[in-house]
């Protein structure tokens, strides 16, 4: 009997993209299983089936990467973009499989962001009802009030439903302006700017300085590094996929 999965599970393992990112492609028809066009639900044989997508040929990836760029401004979240903008898949440049990045930080924001080609690793740190904390450092001008810390860590109304409690603290004050670290527990668009607008400040800078117990650290800017399997596996556990070890 010929062993079949799922065709967004195959995708995922493949390192084409999140489970949720591959059945956007098979609803948007690019996917292909033996020259016919896939649908959600379809199954496929790994070992028989012939999967394409927009023509090219998918094989299961043997080797597993897990990395943590120090991401620049300018840069876009995704492996390519139709206007021609820089993507984060072209700084990395000595890993011949396909990776992706978990997750989104926007063109103007720079700092730590996780790429991976294990499909099951994205969509722990992604799946909505998972709340890996991120946290930031966010540069806004004015000057901030208590008044203003209060109301982003309670929860601003974006879109008729309020943000999730964020832990926001000032690190540094000089005039005109103010640094803030602010700890998210969900993951909105655009969710930190959006929330500073709400309350009057306006966002000079930003850059993610952990996810999870993952620290960027003394990382270049535009370079990246392994994360440890320590790393991982600390992360699956803040997403609730794996158990947390313990030394009887």
């Amino acid at each position: 009997m010929p062993e079949k999965i799922r065709l967004q599970k195959f995708l995922a393992e493949a390192g084409v993209a999140s489970r949720r990112k591959s059945e956007e492609l098979i609803a948007e028809g690019v996917v292909r299983v033996n020259n016919r066009t896939a649908h959600i639900g379809d199954s496929v044989d790994p070992k028989r089936d012939t999967v394409t997508v927009r023509g090219r040929k998918v094989a299961r990836t043997s080797n597993t990467y897990y990395i943590l760029l120090n991401k620049p401004r300018g840069y876009v979240t995704t492996t390519d973009d139709d206007l021609g903008r820089k993507c984060v898949t072209e700084l990395i440049t000595d890993v011949k499989e396909r990776i992706y990045p978990v997750g989104r930080l926007d063109r103007a924001s720079e700092g730590a962001l996780l790429l991976t080609n294990d499909g099951e690793f994205a969509n722990a740190m992604m799946h909505p009802s998972r709340h890996v904390p991120k946290t930031y450092r966010v540069t806004v001008r004015p000057d901030v009030t208590k008044d203003m810390v209060t109301k982003l860590s309670e929860g601003i109304d974006l879109d008729g439903r309020m943000t999730a409690p964020a832990d926001v603290h000032v690190i540094d004050r000089q005039e005109g302006r103010c640094v803030l670290e602010i700890v998210l527990y969900e993951g909105r668009n655009r969710q930190i700017r959006r929330m500073c607008e709400a309350v009057g400040l306006e966002v000079a800078r930003l850059k993610r300085t952990a996810v999870g117990s993952v620290r960027l650290g003394t990382l270049p800017v535009g370079k990246y590094r392994d994360l440890t399997e320590k790393e991982i596996n600390s992360l699956m556990v803040a997403a609730g996929a794996k158990k947390e070890q313990t030394n009887d």
